[in-house]
């Protein structure tokens, strides 16, 4: 790769969200693919480069900090600057144990924040994402202890979120776990605001509703389809809906923005809100 632009990292980066945002930031940027499938990441940066968009995909495991260090040395390694980070990786209800989607949809976000924290410069930026069922769970429910000791003691972090989402039963505790990590990462991202912003970076959260995505459609039958019905907009999101979204929170322009999550559901939040007024009238 050239030295030319900078480069961003997009993890989860052969996803319905991550791939269009790839080929949205790949106009001004040299884009790095992370996953943990060496076949689609192959797929993906050949799709990329039929579009024009110059890319590389690296083989990734972000709950190894290890893994996670290295895929920033590779971004790095031709003497480029990572200026921006789109952190999509991350599993659904159905695709993993409660144990399994607290340690990556949670402490993987602590480990790609970490690390891009680490080298970030003034105009970088980490976006990360979420999920609008991050807003939906009731505050009492959520281990805001356990969110505090996340950077340090990950194991007793994890456990926190697990032991949280057995109040539900066993068949509801994969969804619980999703939803609690998903509100860590809204919490998690505001919490590092400061720190980005000492070094002139900054960290939003996105929250995306329904998706047509992959992992969208498989949670289809189990609970995304029915938010389409409380939404305003009655339809799956497109991922270049969200990917617009991403790509613009990442870029240079909104350089006061920071510290806050951004909610992408078809107005199935504001639907819901106001559902009971709208049957009085």
């Amino acid at each position: 790769m050239s030295t030319t632009r900078p480069i961003a990292i997009i993890t989860g980066g052969t996803g319905g969200m991550g791939l269009a945002t790839a080929g949205l930031m790949g106009h001004d940027h040299r884009i790095v693919l992370a996953d943990l499938d060496r076949t689609r990441l192959d797929d993906a940066v050949r799709e990329l480069a039929a579009a024009g968009v110059e890319a590389i995909g690296v083989v990734c495991d972000i709950t190894d900090k290890a893994s996670v260090g290295e895929l920033f040395q590779r971004a790095e390694s031709d003497g480029g600057h990572v200026r921006a980070v789109v952190h999509a990786a991350g599993i659904s209800p159905h695709m993993g144990t409660a144990e399994r989607i607290a340690r990556i949809n949670a402490t993987g976000t602590v480990n790609i924040a970490r690390a891009f924290l680490a080298r970030a410069a003034d105009g970088d930026a980490l976006v990360n994402v979420a999920s609008t069922a991050g807003h939906s769970i009731p505050k009492l429910l959520l281990p805001l202890r356990g969110f505090r000791i996340a950077e340090r003691r990950p194991d007793a972090f994890e456990k926190a979120i697990v032991s949280r989402a057995r109040f539900v039963g066993r068949k509801l505790k994969p969804g619980l776990a999703y939803a609690i990590s998903k509100n860590f990462v809204q919490w998690y991202s505001r919490y590092l605001a400061a720190e980005f912003g000492e070094r002139g970076a900054r960290v939003v959260s996105v929250s995306p509703g329904s998706f047509d995505t992959a992992m969208g459609r498989l949670e289809e039958n189990h609970g995304a389809g029915e938010l389409v019905k409380s939404a305003a907009i009655k339809r799956f999101g497109r991922p270049e809906e969200v990917a617009a979204v991403l790509a613009f929170c990442a870029s240079e322009a909104p350089g006061y923005l920071t510290g806050i999550d951004i909610l992408v559901d078809g107005g199935t939040k504001a639907g819901k809100e106001f559902a009971k007024t709208q049957r009085r009238r």
